[in-house]
């Protein structure tokens, strides 16, 4: 694995910047651009997938970490339901629910991964000088 420096560095935010970036293509492309109640809440909900991995990064310490990666997966969840609700009203299609709903799923998982992985590293950050 390569040393993680930054929060640029990892994975799962490469990941939620490119679902903040797919979301941006849909308000661009299908009716949700027009629509500012529900492109509101998914540009704020995309937006906290990748800004809470970054918060929680800038922390120093896997607890404060691991609990802004839960607010990611929760931001997860709630843009896939948008993305439902986006369906379900015929304002995108099947192809792009899928695709997206896809790319949520797998940094959902990802993030889930990875806070499993914190939860049991004897490394606990620059915050704590490695300690418990």
């Amino acid at each position: 694995m390569a040393k993680i420096e930054k929060f640029e560095d990892l994975e799962i935010w490469n990941i939620s910047r490119d679902i903040c970036k797919d979301i941006e293509i849909l308000f661009e492309t299908t009716g949700l651009g027009k629509r500012y109640s529900i492109k509101d809440q998914m540009d704020r909900s995309s937006g906290s997938i990748m800004d809470n991995i970054a918060e929680g990064f800038e922390r120093n310490g896997n607890r404060e970490f691991i609990n802004f990666l839960s607010y990611s997966k929760g931001s997860c969840g709630e843009l896939k339901s948008q993305l439902y609700r986006s369906f379900d009203k015929n304002i995108i299609s099947e192809e792009q629910f899928r695709v997206t709903s896809q790319k949520i799923e797998l940094v959902k998982n990802k993030i889930g991964a990875f806070m499993k992985y914190l939860n049991n590293s004897e490394i606990k950050g620059l915050k704590f000088n490695n300690k418990q």
